[in-house]
């Protein structure tokens, strides 16, 4: 599958979630079978763009390419401004997040809140192509949507020719409705609809927790590619997994201890580096917290581990837990629920 002129690996992306998919966790995804992975929302807001938190979404250094990079925001000219500064930091393809349906971003009339604006729609679309993906060195803009604002308002197919004919490159389709948030089961058939009704690659998101349920979607939405988000916390290796099942039809054991202390190991050790002791020592607390869910005691470990003041004597307690682990490997390891 192709992106404006980008060759992807495959077709098996991992969805922008804030707080979450950061550079040392997409790049993560990547190595272990993810073929494309979007940046974190940014903000369109240019009193922002200095921020530390801005500055590090918008680290890209060494970072497996294609490079894009979600900007978010309700005004047309701020958006095709923030295109063009992140374009101009190494961003390769754009997409606008008119998908996250948390209240911070509503509220201010933005993510999927737009999408009860579809003139306004157009306009942010036309500004940012019209900012970076026109000329000699256009860059792919991709869209991210719901199926609309609520179950009495669905539109996605409205936005979907409307995103066609203003030049998007790719559409994404989380199969939920902006009210539904993540409850409920995800409309697959709206997915189809849509994908049915535009010449652009459609991309599904939404409940894709198991290779077997990606291989589902895929035939049932006859999308070009998957996206996963929340199934793939603490479980990076999803990917793989899902990569091998489209590629055979077998599905792979699950990962020894050994291999997720690994993971974990190098996972901690660049998340770490990448935001430094104090924020890196927080951030990591729910990536370890995912890795852990469903493991023997991991409830107790996860509290003593909250407890570490450094980054040292957390990734000591995480591997100490994991040792004891291999300890135990003739007993069933996995006792709660995942």
């Amino acid at each position: 599958m192709k992106i404006g002129p980008y060759q992807l690996a495959n077709q098996l992306f991992v969805a922008p979630m804030a707080g979450v998919t950061d550079r040392p966790f997409r790049q993560l995804c990547k190595k272990l079978g993810a073929g494309y992975a979007v940046s974190e929302m940014i903000a369109s807001n240019a009193l922002l763009w200095k921020s530390e938190k801005t500055q590090r979404r918008a680290n890209h250094q060494g970072e497996f390419k294609p490079i894009a990079v979600q900007i978010a925001g309700a005004d047309p000219a701020m958006m095709a401004d923030a295109a063009k500064l992140n374009v101009d930091n190494g961003a390769q393809i754009i997409d606008i997040n008119m998908g996250c349906p948390a209240k911070k971003v509503c509220n201010v009339a933005a993510g999927s809140a737009l999408l009860r604006d579809e003139p306004l729609v157009q306009q942010i679309i036309e500004a940012v192509v019209q900012a970076v993906g026109i000329g000699p060195n256009a860059v792919p803009v991709t869209l991210k949507i719901r199926t609309g604002w609520d179950r009495e308002n669905k539109n996605a197919l409205a936005v979907a020719k409307l995103a066609e004919q203003s030049g998007i490159s790719m559409l994404t389709v989380h199969g939920r409705t902006r009210a539904d948030l993540y409850h409920g089961a995800a409309e697959y058939e709206t997915i189809q609809a849509v994908k049915s009704s535009v010449r652009i690659p459609v991309v599904a998101n939404g409940d894709i927790t198991t290779p077997e349920k990606a291989a589902q979607v895929l035939k049932l939405t006859g999308a070009d590619a998957i996206m996963i988000g929340r199934a793939a916390q603490g479980r990076p290796w999803i990917f793989r997994e899902i990569a091998h099942y489209l590629a055979t039809g077998d599905t792979l054991p699950t990962p020894e201890i050994d291999e997720i202390q690994n993971i974990m190991n190098e996972h901690l050790l660049d998340h770490y580096a990448f935001y430094g002791e104090y924020t890196g020592l927080r951030t990591a607390r729910k990536h370890i917290g995912w890795y852990c869910k469903g493991l023997r005691n991991s409830h107790h470990f996860r509290q003593r581990m909250n407890t570490a003041d450094d980054c040292k004597t957390q990734l000591q307690m995480v591997n100490d837990f994991f040792d004891e682990m291999k300890s135990h490997s003739d007993r069933l390891l996995f006792l709660e629920a995942a």
